[in-house]
Order: C-alpha cells, then structure tokens, then sequence
C-alpha cells in the first residue's frame, strides 16, 4: 500500500527539534500568525478537549494564575480547541469566575478557535477514545513548547480524564532555558537554584573550568565515573 508523505502527515510525526507549523488562526486575541505572535519569546502551544467542561475550566484557570510565572520566563501561553471564537470568549468569562478574578479583567493569554479541525488534526492533537455528541473525535491534552528560534523542544499528551500539572511545566521550562545556555542536564525533581549533572561527556580538565566550584563523582559498583555532579546550587545563567 502506498503512503503519501503529505504536509498533514509530516506535521503529525513532529519530532524534537523540527521547525513548529507557523500556522494562522482566528483567537480571542485576534487573528495570529504564530511565528509572528512569539517573536523572540518561548511559546507553550496546550490543546484542550472542550470549553465549558469541568476539566478543562480548572486547567485553563490555572495557567492564567501562573500567567505571569510565564511571562517572567519570556514565555507566551496558547490554548487551542475545537470551539468557536465566540464559545471560547463566553467560556473565558466563567473562566475568570472560577478563579475569582475582577470581574471585567481580561483573560491574559489568547484561546485559539478551531472549530474546523484543520490545526488539531494538523498537529496530531486529536483523540481518538473522546468523541463530541455527534461522534467527531475532540482534542486530546497536548502540550507543545516551542523555543525562539520556533523549534518544538518538547511535546507532552495527555488522555482526557488527566488534567495537566503547569507547576511540571515551569518547570520543565525552566531546566530547558537553563540548559539552552548552559553545558548541563537537570536531574529528577530538579528545581532552580539545586544542583545540576555535569555530562560525562565533558572531560575533567574541561568542567573544572565550567564549574570552579568543583564537581562531584559519585562511585558506583561498576566503577564507571559516569554520575557527576555541581559540587554547589547552580548559579547558571538562563
């Protein structure tokens, strides 16, 4: 059988690294043409399965609260789904309401419409296990991010019955900016300020001009010194 390699086929096979779709839309910000809209910032690209859904509501109230956590990481949050334009914009209301925000403020981040289908299935977001009432699949939990030079430097799905963590995902930013400017990895539960590994790869008389602080093997029963480490709290530059 033969396989026709089409954009919509290439764009669902994304890989880490590759150049993020620069996709135009209609959001409640606005028409947007994403290279455009992210400029020089890190982008968080999260899809959603439907407005005014319980999930979804708590999800979306969450990043807004974290909004200005992202904004200090030069980072700019996208929502996506298959809504319309005017559904988002009265969903982002009791969106505001349930996290007890002023009443007339502003949602702070735009909510893309794609009531067509066209991005979700362009991008892979569909899911396949939820399906609307007229039995079309809706968007799965999907996270993108998206550095400045507009390559997808991580991707996260989740099934519809898990909400999102978007603690994990500052995060997860915040070891991606780290290690986009440094020569390091972050370990399991990392968090700003802990130490970091030094990669094996890096001979000793190289990191200890990295890290002049010095750097810690740990020995291990097979003998290999592979497990470094910052010998004090990272003071890298993000």
């Amino acid at each position: 059988m033969q396989h026709r390699d089409t954009e919509t086929d290439r764009c669902c096979r994304m890989l880490l690294g590759d150049v993020f779709p620069n996709f135009e839309a209609d959001s409640t910000f606005g028409r947007m043409k994403l290279h455009d809209f992210l400029r020089d910032s890190w982008g968080v690209l999260f899809s959603h399965p439907g407005d005014f859904t319980p999930v979804c509501t708590t999800e979306l109230g969450r990043a807004a609260q974290l909004s200005p956590e992202f904004s200090k990481r030069n980072v700019k949050l996208m929502a996506l789904s298959v809504d319309s334009l005017q559904e988002h914009h009265d969903w982002s209301k009791d969106i505001m309401a349930y996290n007890n925000t002023e009443p007339g403020s502003q949602f702070p981040f735009p909510i893309i419409a794609d009531d067509r289908r066209e991005l979700v299935e362009k991008l892979g977001m569909l899911d396949p296990e939820e399906k609307d009432h007229n039995g079309m699949p809706l968007s799965a939990r999907c996270v993108f991010v998206i550095g400045p030079d507009k390559k997808l430097k991580l991707s996260i799905l989740y099934p519809a019955t898990t909400g999102r963590n978007f603690d994990e995902i500052l995060r997860v930013i915040d070891s991606l900016q780290l290690t986009a400017h440094n020569r390091v990895a972050t370990p399991v539960d990392w968090r700003p300020g802990n130490s970091v590994m030094v990669p094996p790869r890096i001979p000793e008389t190289e990191a200890a001009m990295l890290f002049p602080a010095g750097v810690y093997t740990k020995d291990l029963p097979s003998g290999k010194k592979y497990l470094n480490q910052e010998a004090k709290s990272s003071q890298l530059r993000f």
